[in-house]
């Protein structure tokens, strides 16, 4: 069965962080990451670049995953990007079952606004705060569902810094 998860959530709210922890459990699992992309085809993950080229490797890559799945080199894979609107998770979920990915989760790393903001300030790369907001009022607005064609969503709840609670919602029967 080739897996997927989907990772959904703010800049600064631990998305990569938590893709990070995920490959140190099973470093059999493959990360697909926008940043990694950014920084392989601009040079910089700072550097937004064109979507279309990014989308045709986030494809190439989805492509490769299932492949290794599907050979036993891989476990799963992770799709390490923000995700905030609901037609972009629709279009990526599409994707990846069209790609050949049968079972999706999709994990929304849901972190308060002002911790967000405060992480991104001491970041490298900074989002603009105005890009940051929009999101948030995209993601409160339109909030990951399982009506979204995935077959789990955990809620992963960031209360403080280091205060984690994740809530499973049914998965789909």
């Amino acid at each position: 069965m080739a897996r997927l998860i989907l990772l959904i959530g703010l800049p600064g709210s631990g998305k990569s962080t938590l893709a990070r922890q995920l490959l140190a459990e099973d470093p059999r699992r493959r990360l697909i990451s926008t940043d990694v992309l950014r920084q392989q085809l601009f040079g910089s993950e700072s550097i937004q670049g064109s979507w279309l080229i990014i989308w045709r490797q986030v494809q190439i890559q989805f492509q490769q995953a299932v492949l290794q799945i599907s050979q036993g080199i891989a476990s799963e894979a992770i799709y390490d990007a923000t995700n905030t609107q609901r037609r972009q998770r629709r279009e990526v979920i599409a994707l990846a079952r069209t790609t050949g990915f049968n079972y999706i989760t999709g994990v929304w790393v849901d972190t308060p606004i002002w911790l967000c903001l405060a992480r991104n300030k001491r970041r490298d790369r900074i989002v603009p705060e105005e890009v940051v907001l929009r999101m948030h009022r995209q993601l409160r607005d339109a909030p990951p569902t399982l009506t979204e064609d995935l077959d789990c969503l955990i809620h992963r709840r960031r209360n403080q810094e280091s205060e984690i609670a994740d809530q499973r919602i049914r998965e789909r029967t």
